[in-house]
Formats: C-alpha cells, structure tokens, sequence
C-alpha cells in the first residue's frame, strides 16, 4: 500500500491497497464497535426497524415484487447512514471528544452542503434502480400477473420471465451497486475528515482510489454485501452490529487508500 498516485481531476492523491487492508479495517472496525457499542445502540436500532417496516410495506402492498430491489437498495444509501460513525472514529483517531452527540456533526457545521449533494447523488441512483427494477419486472414477471406472494416465488423460480428477470436484474444491480461502491465508498468518508471541502473533489478520489484498485474494491464490496446479507437474515436486528462495524471499517480503510 505504499504505492501513491494522484487523479489528473481534483481528487487527492490515493495509495495501492491489498486484502491485507481490507482484513486490517474489518478487525479495526471491529475494535471500535466494542469500544463505542453502548453509546451507538439507537441509530442502528432505527435504521434496522426502518427495514423492517419497509419489508413489512412491500409484503402488504402492490409493492411487493420490488421487495428484493428495495431491500438491496438499502446497501446504496449505507454510506449515509454510516457518516456518524466515520466523525466518531475520527475523534477518536484525532483524541477528541468521541461522544455519542457528535454523531450527526457531518449534517452540520461545514460539512452540510457537501454532505447534501452526496446525498442527493445516492438518492438519484437509489431512484434510478428502482425505476430499472420496476421497469424490469413489468417487461418479464409482471407479464403473468402473480396475485399473491405465492404466485410471485413460484413465477419467479419456475418461469422463463421469472429466471430472465432474475439474471437481469442481478446484472443491473452489480452494475449500480459498482458505480455507488466507486463514487461514494471514499467520498463520505473524505467530507467528514476535512470537515466540508468540495464534494466533487471527494467523489473524484473516491473513484481513484476504486481505479488504482478495482479488484481490492470490488472485493470490499462484496464484503460489505456479505455483511449486510448476513446482518439481514434475523428480520435485519444484525444491521445493529453490521452499520457501525461497516462505518468504522470504512473509515480505517479511507485512512490507508487516500494521503490525507
């Protein structure tokens, strides 16, 4: 990882990786969720009903075929989620005041503007595969019309449309989910660490450092996809340890990919 170079763009210079620093940030990140899980309880505790109750409205509503999209959306909006959780690990690398309230400092202060547009940018991608994922299920699936979820699994598993919905799909999703894993996996991180600064600056790093590394990166990705996957199963309570773990994580892997 001592390797650096610096995007011709704006962006900062960043480092080579190897799994080596991907094993070092998951066991740093782990660290910290042990040092600071009593005062981090809530918000993750929110973010995990969140889902449930957003599961709960796809399986009672015309919404339930875009149950999976949705939920594999929620993987889009992560690095959001997680902003506290890269303030709170910079005080505590900085020696500052790592309290609980300083959880949501990264929406305030200098770092709101360039927070909100990397905002936006996550919402527009999160809406853009939704609109695929409908799109999709209209073109093949939604051809049959399943009526209850009954019909949905058995359509979706025993039917041509159901298995090209589902190839498709998988296809698209990796697509987006690698474009957010590019633009957004360091960019947040860079916003709170400088305390504002330009956000385009901070997605130009961001994809350096995916572009120096695309395989460590997309091996991250998967990873975090893991995580999530297994932090879902028990009705998402293990987005409770996965969000925290995952925003620390982060931060310490943000610290060896790009010069600060």
């Amino acid at each position: 990882m001592d390797t650096m170079t610096t995007s011709p763009s704006a962006a900062a210079p960043v480092r080579s990786l190897s799994t080596a620093d991907l094993d070092w940030a998951l066991r740093s990140g782990w660290d910290d969720f042990k040092a600071k899980r009593g005062d981090l309880i809530l918000l993750p505790f929110i973010y995990a009903a969140v889902g449930l109750l957003a599961a709960w409205f796809a399986f009672n509503q015309a919404l339930f075929p875009l149950i999976f999209p949705l939920v594999g959306g929620f993987a889009l909006v992560g690095p959001l989620a997680a902003a506290g959780f890269y303030e709170l690990a910079r005080r505590c690398e900085s020696g500052e005041d790592s309290s609980w309230w300083h959880f949501l400092d990264p929406i305030k202060g200098p770092s709101r503007l360039p927070m909100m547009a990397l905002t936006g940018m996550l919402a527009l991608l999160f809406l853009g595969w939704m609109v695929v994922a409908n799109a999709l299920y209209g073109a093949t699936l939604g051809t049959l019309a399943p009526a209850t979820p009954a019909e949905f699994v058995r359509d979706l598993f025993g039917t041509s449309q159901g298995w090209t919905m589902i190839i498709v799909g998988n296809l698209v999703g990796a697509i987006i989910a690698t474009l957010t894993l590019a633009v957004a996996a360091f960019s947040f991180p860079m916003v709170v660490d400088r305390r504002g600064g330009d956000a385009t600056s901070a997605v130009a790093t961001s994809v350096a450092a995916f572009r120096r590394n695309p395989g460590v990166m997309i091996g991250w990705g998967l990873r975090v996809a893991g995580i999530l996957v297994l932090a879902a199963l028990p009705l998402f309570v293990g987005l409770m340890v996965a969000l925290p773990l995952l925003g620390y994580a982060t931060w310490h892997l943000y610290t060896r990919a790009v010069q600060r």
